[in-house]
This record gives structure tokens, C-alpha cells and sequence, in this order.
């Protein structure tokens, strides 16, 4: 029965209702299907650049090409830094997935270590989004191969063929070129986020020349288009435009010498330069023991690192330019310039009854030598003589000679430090102590002790401007021009000191031992001994001392006395005196340039006493370590596990 009031639904009512509900759907449907025609359209047409450049993009990426580095050549244009084509795979963070499955993979076709994974790991947490973090260099090409065929599993790896740096003579040139590497954070961030600075394979130098000249060294990149799938894997390549190689840097360094230098060294430490008297030409900057850029380039392991870091000759540091040491009885020759110049006769004699009383102490002499003149105290390096000498004059005197001759001084090179060291006066001391000067204070300092501590570069010029007699400054680059400007000194007052340095080798003096071996050839020179600490006089010498509390062994250099071309110091440190250590190096590394095939004549034996050259003593060296950091990782892993046992049982 129907409800009153309710409408009254027929056939007809019916219909009408859902013909009007049909004709309002079919319109929204229509606008609906007006408004996606009319947006298609507008891509279509309107938008149809600006889609197919992306579409483009997509299809079509542009790489860059990293640039081939410049090369570095010697004097002679021998190589000493080189670029080799290598194959090598790096990582990119942003494009990693599943890291663990993907380095499980690359450990079985690389055979990676569990060095090389932690390595790998580190660089991982610290790159910067697209910033390559190296896997492997120096591939031989079945691996790398191995590797691009497995692309598509392997999202994020990146493999290619580049260039890598090469140093020749390995571990004589560390400290001197130093070692390129793959960019940090840091660098990127620096050079306002250069694109380059994360492109894989590329490196910037890190230490030595190849940091200080990076700008010269670098190049400038290239850039390839190429077509790539929709997972980033290579298509072909379309357009290409080549590099620019870095321009090549020419040095005054002769890459012979300098590799002998390093040699000669042997299984000391120390260092020993050596500079064209003429022109401050540095032709050897040597400094032993050194890491091998080679193996900074490809990437140094932890245990490497601990290596040379626990080495207590200091493989890191460059001992010619950044080790400091007492100059000793070498700076001998430097104070009698200052007494020459202050008026003191070469001919005046002191009296050496075995050193020099001051007040209620006594300074001690090297030995009891008598009368004593400029020439005689300094061929037997009498210290009575320079005590008293130095007491008449005022050290403030001969501290300004000391600078004008290269002591205590910086010297314009492209390099990445250099330690100054101290040329004391009066002046130094109130200002650094707020004490004043004293005649103890002389006295050390005339003999190249107390306040005085110089590096081994600044003794060489000094020597070259005695020997020379004039104001030569050290030179690295060649396209540098050459400075020898007028010392304002009298040239018999050189002929005073050269005459006497002469007398030190070849004559009766303390480096007799070392003449050259050469009849017509005659080297003068100065022998030093520096004190690490204070010893009485019987300790001095003793081979039972622990090698750290050693004297250093110096000696500074020319030759040939009649007509000086070549200069330089000498510097083994803990060497127990310069006679004894440093003077034998000075005179081989002379007779190298004399004569090669002598030189090495002299060598080899030499070699073979020590175990090899330096690459085979570095890798004997190495692969001892190697025991010694897996015995550590054994020891650690047994003590994690016993501490885990004694927190479980507790």
C-alpha cells in the first residue's frame, strides 16, 4: 500500500531519471575527455622541444674525459713523472645498489683482500654523492673485461680505461714530486663542486710538485656524448672532443744524479743536495727513506700507512727541506767568513789547550791541537778557536753573515714547506724567551750548537755562495730565472775560506778519508757532528747507544776546488759523525758527475751488502711488515673474543 505523501514512481518517471543521470555523466566525460585531448595536444605541439630534449637526455648523456696530467722531465728531459694507460673499476655512490652483493661480486672477479673491502668501505661513507671511489687500478685487461660483461648485474661500478701516473724511479723522487690521488670532500667542495673533480679516473696531486703545480700539470678535460640504455650501460659512442694534455714541467733536477743520490744513501737516514755553483741550479734534492709514489697513487693499505708511520726513520718527512738539525762544526767556515769580514786575520792564532774557559766552565775542544789560525782550525775543526773568536766578536755579527750566506732563510720554490729553522742573535732570543743573550750562548752557537738548528738545503747554498762567491739562489723549474747577484764581499776573503775547506780533504784535515778519486780533481768540504742530546765524551761514538740518542753526521761541499761548479750538504742523521757517514756520500755522489761508470762501480757492492736496491729492500720490507700487521689483527681478533667470553660468563 502506498505510503500518503510518498511520490508516485511509474515507467515514465523512471526513464526520465536516468536519461538526465546518463546526460550528465556523458558531459563530465566529455570535458574529461576535451581537457586530455587539449593537454595532449599541447605537448604535442606546444611542448614537443622541451620533451624531446629530455627524451634526448635520457637516450643521450655527456661525459667528460679526464686530462692526461703534463708530464715531469728532468734537466735532460729525461722522464721522472710519466702517464700509462691502464685499466682500473671505481664506484659510484649515487648509483650503488645493494653495496654488499655488489662488492661480494667484485671480491670474486677482482680477488679484492679484506683490506682492499675496508679501503673501499671507508671511501664509500666519505665520497660526496657521484664522487668515484676506486676499486682496483691497474688491471690486467682479463679482469677489467670480466668486469664490463657483468655491467647490467652490477649497478654503480665503473669500469674504464685511463691514464695513470708513473714515476720511474720510484721511491728517489717521493719527496721531491710527491704523489697524486683521487679527490676528497674537501677539494671538491673547494673548487666550488668542479664536475671534473668527480669524474672516475680522474686525480689531482696530493704532495710535492704534483700538488704545487697542479695548475700547470692539470690540462683541460674533454668530453664524450654518448647513447646509453635506460640502466646507464653504453650504447655507442657519438661525438667525441679530446683533451688537453697538461703542460709538461722541465726541472733543474738531473733525474740521474738524483737517483743516485737516494741510492748512495743507503739504509740511512738522511738526505743530500746538490746544486750547480753557477746558476743555484738544484740538481739533486734527495731525501731517504721515502715512499714510492707508485703505491700512494694506486691507493695506500692501512697496514702500509702504519708502516711508514711507525718507521723510526720517518719515510713521510722530507729530510732536505722540513728536517732541522744543529749545523755542527759545518757552520765553521760561515762564522770565519763573519770574522774575515769584521777584520779578523786569517794569520791571527789562538792558543788550544783542549777548550775554552768561561767562568767556572769549561767548553771542550775536540782535542788538545795547540796554536791554532783560521786555516788550521778550520781543516781540523778546532773549537777553541771559534770560542774565543766568536766571545771577541759577538755572535750578532756572525748571525748576519750566517743570513746573508743563506742560513735560517725561505727561498722562492715550488714546494709545500720548508722549515726555516733558527739563525739566533740577541735580538731572536729576548723576543722568543724574554731573556738576554750570553756569552754561553756564543759559545755554542759559534760551533753550530745551542740555539742553532738549520736544514740541510740552506747549509748547500751556503757552500754554493762560499764556493761560487756569489749570491746564488736554488732554483727547481727550469723556465725560472737564474739569480746570482753580488755578495758585496771581498774575494779574497772566499779564496781565504775555499783554500782552507780544501785543506779539511785533502790535506790534514778531518775529511781525508773522502778525496776524490781522481788525481786533477780536488773536493774541499767541512765535517760536522751535531749532539742529539747531551753525552759525556766517552758515550760519543759508541755503536751500544740506542740509534736515537746518536750523533748526526754532516758535511758540506764543492768541487773542484780550482774552479767550484757543484755544491751541496749532506745530512745522515744518527750517522755518529760527518767524516764517518756523510763525507764517503758526498764524495760518490761527486764522482757520479765526474764519472758514471766509476760512481756505480762503487755502488753495486755497496747494494749487495745492504740486501738489494731500494725497490727490493721497500719490498722486503714490506712483505715483513705484512707478518708483523697480521700478527696484530690475530692478537686483536683473540682478545675481542675472549673479552666476549668473560662478558658472557659474567
Amino acid at each position: 500500500m502506498r505510503r500518503r505523501g510518498a511520490p508516485l514512481i511509474t515507467e515514465n518517471s523512471q526513464a526520465y531519471t536516468f536519461t538526465r543521470r546518463a546526460l550528465v555523466l556523458g558531459a563530465a566525460q566529455g570535458g574529461i575527455a576535451a581537457l586530455l585531448a587539449a593537454r595532449m595536444g599541447y605537448i604535442a605541439v606546444a611542448e614537443n622541444e622541451r620533451y624531446a630534449l629530455l627524451a634526448e637526455s635520457n637516450r643521450v648523456q655527456m661525459r667528460l674525459i679526464p686530462p692526461r696530467r703534463g708530464w715531469i722531465v728532468d734537466r735532460f728531459g729525461h722522464p721522472m713523472a710519466v702517464n700509462r694507460s691502464d685499466f682500473r673499476v671505481d664506484l659510484i655512490p649515487d648509483r650503488l645498489e645493494e653495496e654488499e652483493r655488489v662488492l661480494a661480486e667484485l671480491t670474486e672477479i677482482l680477488s679484492l683482500s679484506p683490506e682492499d673491502l675496508e679501503r673501499i668501505r671507508e671511501g664509500l661513507a666519505q665520497s660526496a654523492g657521484y664522487q668515484p671511489v676506486p676499486v682496483a687500478e691497474n688491471l690486467p685487461f682479463e679482469k677489467y673485461a670480466a668486469v664490463t660483461v657483468r655491467l647490467p648485474e652490477l649497478p654503480g661500478v665503473a669500469p674504464l680505461r685511463a691514464f695513470s701516473r708513473y714515476y720511474p724511479e720510484g721511491a728517489a723522487v717521493g719527496h721531491l714530486l710527491g704523489y697524486v690521488g683521487t679527490p676528497n670532500r674537501e677539494e671538491y667542495e673547494a673548487e666550488d663542486k668542479n664536475r671534473l673533480l668527480i669524474t672516475p679516473g680522474f686525480k689531482i696531486g696530493k704532495e710535492g710538485l704534483e700538488k704545487t703545480m697542479e695548475p700547470r700539470l692539470r690540462g683541460r678535460p674533454g668530453a664524450a656524448r654518448v647513447e646509453v640504455t635506460a640502466r646507464g650501460r653504453l650504447v655507442r659512442e657519438l661525438t667525441t672532443l679530446s683533451d688537453q694534455s697538461g703542460a709538461p714541467l722541465k726541472l733543474t733536477i738531473d733525474a740521474g744524479l738524483q737517483s743516485y743520490a737516494a741510492r748512495r744513501i743507503g739504509e740511512e737516514s738522511g738526505s743530500c743536495v746538490v746544486l750547480d755553483c753557477h746558476t743555484g741550479d738544484i740538481l739533486a734534492l734527495a731525501s731517504m727513506p721515502a715512499y714510492d709514489p707508485n703505491s700512494f697513487t694506486d691507493g695506500i693499505s692501512h697496514s702500509e700507512w702504519t708502516m711508514f708511520r711507525e718507521d723510526e726513520r720517518k719515510p713521510l718527512l722530507n729530510k732536505a727541506l722540513n728536517a732541522l738539525y744543529p749545523p755542527g762544526s759545518t757552520l765553521k767556515p760561515m762564522v770565519a767568513m763573519a770574522l774575515l769580514e769584521a777584520g779578523v786575520s786569517p794569520r791571527e792564532t789562538v792558543n788550544c789547550p783542549g777548550g775554552f774557559q768561561l767562568g767556572n766552565r769549561f767548553f771542550r775542544c775536540l782535542g788538545r791541537h795547540g796554536a791554532m789560525n783560521m786555516h788550521t782550525a778550520i781543516a781540523r775543526s778546532c773549537n777553541t778557536y771559534f770560542y774565543a773568536m766568536g766571545r771577541r766578536m759577538g755572535f750578532d755579527v756572525i748571525s748576519d753573515m750566517c743570513h746573508r750566506l743563506g742560513l735560517g732563510e725561505r727561498f722562492d720554490l715550488p714546494v709545500v714547506s720548508q722549515s726555516y729553522g733558527t739563525m739566533p742573535d740577541s735580538a731572536w732570543k729576548k723576543r722568543r724567551y724574554d731573556q738576554a743573550w750570553t756569552q754561553s750562548d756564543t759559545l755554542n752557537a759559534s760551533i753550530g750548537q745551542g740555539y742553532v738548528i738549520l736544514n740541510p738545503l740552506q747549509l748547500a747554498v751556503a757552500s754554493a755562495r762560499i764556493a761560487s762567491g756569489k749570491m746564488v739562489h736554488p732554483r727547481l723549474v727550469a723556465d725560472a730565472p737564474p739569480r746570482a747577484d753580488s755578495t758585496n764581499i771581498a774575494p779574497d776573503h772566499f779564496e781565504t775560506i775555499r783554500a782552507a775547506m780544501s785543506e779539511v780533504v785533502n790535506g790534514r784535515g778531518t775529511a781525508g778519508a773522502s778525496r776524490l778519486p781522481f788525481p786533477d780533481i780536488l773536493m774541499g768540504g767541512k765535517t760536522g757532528t751535531a749532539q742529539v742530546r747531551r753525552i759525556t765524551a766517552g758515550q760519543r761514538g759508541g755503536a751500544a747507544m740506542a740509534r736515537r740518542f746518536r750523533d748526526h753526521g754532516l758535511f758540506v761541499f764543492f768541487a773542484p776546488v780550482d774552479e767550484p761548479r757543484y755544491a751541496g750538504a749532506v745530512v745522515i742523521e744518527h750517522g755518529m759523525g760527518g767524516s764517518r757517514a756523510a763525507a764517503p756520500v758526498a764524495r760518490d755522489v761527486l764522482t757520479y758527475l765526474f764519472d758514471k761508470d766509476k760512481a756505480m762501480q762503487a755502488l753495486i757492492p755497496l747494494e749487495q751488502q745492504w740486501g738489494g736496491n731500494i725497490a727490493e729492500r721497500m719490498d722486503r720490507q714490506t712483505r715483513q711488515w705484512a707478518d708483523v700487521w697480521e700478527a696484530r689483527r690475530r692478537a686483536r681478533e683473540a682478545g675481542e673474543t675472549l673479552a666476549a667470553a668473560g662478558g658472557e660468563q659474567g
